[in-house]
């Protein structure tokens, strides 16, 4: 969680990004929360459908007829420009800070991590698709890795891990510079693959590391 804050939020305090709120120009609207939750993608979306089947009546409630008319679009249309307000407002509610989590681990951080266990990488590959889960969604993390397959095998197939996961990135990078906004691929360059060149397959500790040109150090 902290290193996905780091690239996500420059912060290391990922617990601090439940309130965090806004459009960051990439075409999929609001992007808020603790890992990032979109207006225009859906995610969001099931976020505040699942907060409301906890706590109805809630402050985001009679935000869903907008969620969804503005899902798969960038568009702010019966959000603004109370619901960035009401979103922080709502990140103080602890049940609205477990749906977040929840939310987080169901959609991107349980499936990465089996797909990750299935392939038989450790904890760095295990991160690299959550990683890449979280900015291109669970299934475009998949068509990374298919993609990956035609470079290289993962360990469960009988190859190199180091290989597999360079291969991965590699395809990871690609991906990334499709889209202006993630054109910056330095939370690969200048950490995963950091790590990778270093054999720090466990992530182990002190894990230092630069994003977007911002020093960190974990542990």
């Amino acid at each position: 969680m902290q290193l996905v804050s780091a690239a996500e939020n420059s912060s290391l305090d990922w617990r601090a990004q439940f309130s965090y709120i806004e459009d960051i120009g990439d075409g999929r609207g609001y992007t808020a929360g603790v890992i990032g939750f979109c207006s225009g993608t859906g995610d969001m979306l099931e976020l505040v459908e699942a907060y409301t089947r906890t706590k109805p009546g809630n402050v985001l409630a009679g935000y869903l007829p907008a969620l969804r008319a503005v899902n798969g679009t960038p568009s702010h249309s019966g959000l603004d420009p109370n619901f960035p307000r009401d979103w922080r407002t709502a990140a103080n509610d602890p049940v609205f800070q477990a749906a977040q989590e929840a939310e987080r681990d169901r959609v991107y951080f349980n499936p990465s991590v089996r797909d990750g266990k299935n392939d038989q990488v450790r904890a760095l590959g295990q991160f690299a698709y959550y990683d890449a889960a979280v900015m291109h969604g669970y299934e475009g993390m998949r068509q990374i890795r298919n993609r990956a397959l035609a470079r290289a095998k993962p360990p469960a197939q009988g190859g190199d891990e180091r290989t597999w996961l360079n291969a991965f990135l590699d395809e990871r990078v690609i991906e990334m510079k499709k889209e202006e906004a993630h054109s910056d691929t330095s939370r690969v360059d200048t950490a995963q693959r950091v790590f990778l060149n270093n054999g720090n397959f466990t992530l182990n500790t002190p894990l230092v590391f630069a994003v977007y040109g911002e020093q960190f150090r974990i542990g």
